[in-house]
């Protein structure tokens, strides 16, 4: 049962994989047709050059006479050249506008359903499915399809043509054709099972490097910076003899093929020569043009299949990547199918925050947070104060579900894994401290946050953050380029992009991390009356260090220790933790 299961699993995941051809559109259907052709062309060429050499060895037929046919085979020659460039180009254009298409569903996709504006990295597994495991499709489409329908067709279709010339010929090439497929099928069954463990390999390495280069720092700081080093040499290495581990077999398939091919065309040429010599009696009448005919069918029957052979591994290579693809992305659709499942309803107006017992533990078990309680009533304002490195951010983060704890949290009384993340993402908005800039316009960066928004709403979103005010000055405005992680730009300029795209929401709850840490006192103070004026009816958190956006709240409290405690904040003074009753 596990071994139809497995044939089960692996018929329906070929049909997924052709069933992608469809995205290549023309170019990929040409790919598949063009070879055709030349086979076509290829049995006339051979034709050709068959009767020239009869004629004039046998015939003594002089060069004038076959000139004709002379210059035929050359025309074919580069026909079939420049058919196998054009067969080659279009099954790479094909190929791409599949991966393109692909990599843009996936893409739409992890935006839609992971995170909402991009504010969590993607892990390195989901990294790799979506652009190594994407471009290891290309193969398949652009090679590998077109060599299986060639495969299929043109070795028989040479054998039937044969036929006639010689049975004998054409019956050899009927029964040794077929073997090569079902030998090299017995050696792809092993290809397979290296290739899933290859491409396992290859998303664990970039989920591990990924992760060790996220938290570079904090292995730099506990000292386990060379241990790192250690492990991801490890995971190479593995992934290495993996690698020539599905080489060793993808040659042992060529091999097999090459021995067969080997074969047939050794046992066409013995039979023509010593039918010629008088020595097999079966076929006495064969002559000259016809022997050398399927002398030079004969290679050409099995060059289909050695096609095949080069790219066979591509097959395998593209049904792992695709189980890859399918296993990561299959998990965001679980986590979002685990929430969906009774999606709560999104309420209007401020939200309300009921944290309980909330515990936050690094990887070596230290506690970051611990059972931390907080309550907020809707439309209430706090600040959180604490010194740098103490767990605001990582309270922020667990607040708007970008981090796993312990203990729970709710929104509006429902826990944040029964809402949906679409649902959640707007009704919650958090601006970190580092924003995250695309490159493009300024005016692309605001409107990210609202796909469609129109340039008016945009405009007004940079006037409101202060945007305007930077912008205006630069040659093209908001339709200034920046680059990548906002590249050009300033941390004040790029917190208050950060703030326009806020602006253009319409959350119940706003988190903000630092939200005027690089502005200076005068911007701070513009940027915070438009803040607070923004927040009028919103629940509002803010991560900060500034006094002067703590006096401008009805709450402070100040992180130490895991845990939040009251403070009085005065206008005159700095923040004094008063270390009471925990909140």
């Amino acid at each position: 049962m596990p071994e139809v299961q497995h044939k089960d699993d692996e018929r329906s995941q070929l049909r997924r994989l052709k069933g992608l051809r469809a995205r290549g559109g023309a170019h990929a259907t040409l790919a598949i047709v063009v070879p055709l052709i030349s086979g076509t062309l290829l049995v006339l060429q051979a034709v050709l050059l068959a009767n020239v050499l009869g004629r004039t060895v046998q015939g003594h037929a002089p060069l004038s006479a076959v000139w004709p046919m002379i210059l035929g085979i050359a025309c074919l020659i580069v026909l079939r050249a420049a058919l196998g460039v054009l067969a080659e180009q279009a099954g790479q254009i094909g190929a791409e506008r599949i991966k393109f298409s692909l990599r843009r569903e996936l893409f739409g996709h992890l935006l839609d359903r992971r995170r909402a504006l991009g504010l969590a990295p993607a892990s390195g597994a989901v990294t790799a499915a979506l652009v190594d495991q994407a471009e290891a499709l290309d193969p398949f489409f652009a090679r590998y399809i077109p060599a299986m329908v060639n495969a299929a067709i043109l070795p028989l279709a040479f054998a039937a043509i044969v036929v006639p010339v010689d049975w004998l010929v054409g019956l050899l090439f009927l029964i040794t054709a077929p073997l090569i497929p079902l030998f090299m099928a017995l050696a792809g069954w092993g290809a397979q099972a290296a290739t899933d463990r290859q491409a396992k390999a290859l998303a664990a390495l970039s989920a591990h490097f990924a992760d060790r280069l996220r938290g570079l720092l904090t292995l730099k700081l506990f000292g386990q910076a060379d241990a790192a080093t250690v492990a991801v040499y490890d995971a190479s290495e593995a992934l290495r003899r993996r690698t020539n581990a599905v080489l060793r077999i993808a040659f042992l398939s060529s091999a097999i093929l090459e021995f067969f091919a080997a074969l047939g065309v050794a046992g066409v040429a013995l039979y023509v020569g010593l039918t010629f010599l008088g020595f097999i009696p079966i076929h006495p009448g064969l002559t000259l043009t016809g022997g050398l005919f399927a002398l030079i069918m004969a290679p050409e029957v099995y060059n289909p299949l050695r096609q095949l052979a080069a790219h066979y591994h591509d097959r395998a290579a593209a049904r792992s990547a695709l189980a890859e693809i399918e296993a990561q992305f299959a998990c965001i659709d679980t986590l979002s199918a685990a929430a969906a499942e009774a999606p709560a309803p999104v309420a209007a107006g401020p939200a309300a925050l009921d944290v309980r017992n909330l515990t936050i533990r690094t990887e070596t078990g230290r506690a970051i947070l611990e059972g931390l309680d907080l309550s907020l009533a809707p439309g209430s304002h706090l600040a959180i104060m604490g010194e740098s490195g103490i767990g605001k951010s990582t309270l922020a983060r667990a607040i708007t579900r970008l981090l796993d704890h312990e203990g729970t949290i709710a929104i509006d009384g429902t826990p944040l894994a029964a809402i949906d993340e679409s649902a959640l993402r707007k009704r919650v908005a958090f601006i970190t401290q580092r924003p995250r800039i695309f490159f493009g316009t300024i005016a692309e960066n605001i409107g990210f946050a609202a796909p469609g928004a129109p340039p008016t709403a945009i405009r007004l979103a940079a006037d409101r953050a202060h945007v305007s005010a930077f912008a205006d000055m630069l040659p093209d405005g908001l339709d200034t380029r920046v680059g990548e992680g906002g590249e050009g730009l300033s941390g004040g300029q790029v917190q208050r992009i950060a703030l326009a795209r806020l602006f253009l929401t319409d959350p119940g709850l706003i988190v903000l991390d630092e939200p005027t840490a690089h502005l200076d006192p005068e911007t701070e103070a513009r940027v915070l009356d438009d803040i607070f004026a923004f927040a009028q009816g919103r629940t509002l958190i803010v991560l900060t260090h500034a006094r002067a956006v703590a006096v401008r709240v009805d709450k402070v409290m100040t992180l130490a220790g895991g845990k939040l405690f009251p403070t009085a904040v005065r206008h005159e003074d700095s923040a004094a933790p008063s270390r009471g009753h925990q909140a």
